[in-house]
């Protein structure tokens, strides 16, 4: 049976009241579009008046340089990489670069902060729109630690001092948390570092060392 005989074949009935149900959308949408005519509008008059956004809403993050270590892990969680980490070991600093123009307000950097205060999403500060997308990039400085004998990056000051904080009295079974305490109490001292000569020595462990170098002193030595 071909098209035309199935139409033909079709109760004029059913017909009749398939034609009748496709006019009420048409009127609900009539409707709907009179009464949003009349209605009030409930979109905001945003940048014309201010806009005062919920409690929890996610805006611009906010760094606080006191309480953010550079420690790495908001650059590691970050989606659109909007947050980039560059160690200079000729000046032992380490520039946190953050581009707010790329930042996609995902509250990872806040959720996965190791201090829990580095950085907070504001519900105040949203509107970031410019034309000079450099007035969106905030560069952030923190000291580097760096290995006394090989010249790598070990990590920040304020990340081992924070680690050795968080853990107390545990964290005197490391030596270089030890050596860091240290430095900081002798920092007015004469001669308070140790220098290493040519090759790594027993006495080297008690200096600042990355963990591979650390790793040599103690095997030389127990070996």
């Amino acid at each position: 049976m071909n098209m035309r005989l199935m139409v033909l074949a079709e109760d004029p009935i059913k017909t009749i009241i398939k034609n009748e149900a496709m006019r009420y959308p048409k009127l609900r949408e009539l409707r709907e579009a009179v009464i949003s005519l009349i209605s009030p509008a409930y979109t905001s008059s945003f940048p014309f008046k201010e806009h005062i956004p919920a409690e929890k809403f996610r805006g611009k993050p906010v760094v606080d340089d006191k309480n953010c270590i550079g420690c790495l892990t908001c650059a590691n969680v970050c989606p659109p990489l909007a947050i980039t980490i560059s160690d200079d070991k000729e000046s032992g600093i380490r520039s946190v670069t953050r581009d707010w123009g790329r930042c996609i307000f995902c509250g990872q950097c806040e959720a996965f902060c190791i201090t829990g205060k580095g950085v907070k999403l504001s519900n105040k500060i949203y509107d970031i729109a410019t034309f000079d997308l450099q007035n969106n990039i905030e560069i952030q400085k923190k000291e580097l630690l760096m290995c006394k004998f090989c010249g790598d990056v070990i990590t920040t000051k304020e990340h081992i001092l924070f680690l050795f904080n968080k853990l107390g009295p545990k964290g005197y079974s490391s030596t270089l948390s030890l050596n860091i305490l240290n430095e900081n109490l002798l920092a007015s001292a004469e001669n308070a570092d140790i220098e290493i000569d040519d090759d790594l020595k027993r006495k080297d462990m008690f200096n600042i060392l990355c963990p591979n170098c650390q790793r040599i002193v103690q095997v030389k030595n127990l070996m």
